[in-house]
């Protein structure tokens, strides 16, 4: 047995996008309880500071905010549940980490945002699903009309090659 350390990789996914600023702005559409629905769905919000509760799609998504540098950097878990798992549910995936990260460029902010560890199979899938969501981000902070996200979906589904009748689980 050896009783060095050893290194480990993990899948993660990162997106760069450029949006309108100020950068107050683009945080407020990131963490406002008023505009995140137009992105991230009904009945999603997170409490404004560090340990703050995170509720996302009904319930579906559930965590805990570990860093909140406003109007810089979000960093949240990311555990997913049945909508209908009571408090003490254990969630059957491996907990996992979105990171919203803000930098100023002139008139614009660059979003860096990053999402570890994806489980190996899912990746494919979960690209297509930050891919969407950041896609809908983009046209809420732009001010632009938001499709449904069912034709985001289709669009990213294709890019990504994932069949929407077949989805891993």
């Amino acid at each position: 047995m050896n009783s060095k350390g050893e290194v480990s990789s993990v899948p993660c996914l990162t997106f760069r996008r450029t949006l309108p600023g100020p950068i107050e702005r683009v945080w407020a559409h990131l963490t406002d309880t008023k505009l995140m629905p137009a992105w991230f769905g009904e009945d999603s919000s997170i409490e404004p500071r560090k340990g703050g509760a995170v509720r996302i799609m009904g319930g579906h998504i559930r965590g805990i905010v570990t860093q909140w540098q406003p109007p810089h950097k979000l960093i949240y878990t990311w555990n997913v549940f049945d909508p209908n798992d009571g408090p003490d549910a254990v969630s059957a995936y491996p907990e996992s980490y979105p990171t919203f990260e803000l930098q100023p460029r002139g008139n614009d902010v660059v979003l860096i945002f990053k999402h570890f560890p994806i489980v190996d199979r899912l990746v494919p899938q979960s690209a297509m699903g930050w891919h969407t969501m950041l896609d809908m981000l983009m046209a809420t902070v732009r001010g632009e009309p938001i499709e449904e996200r069912a034709a985001y979906t289709k669009r990213n589904a294709a890019l990504y090659n994932i069949d929407l009748d077949n989805l891993a689980r």
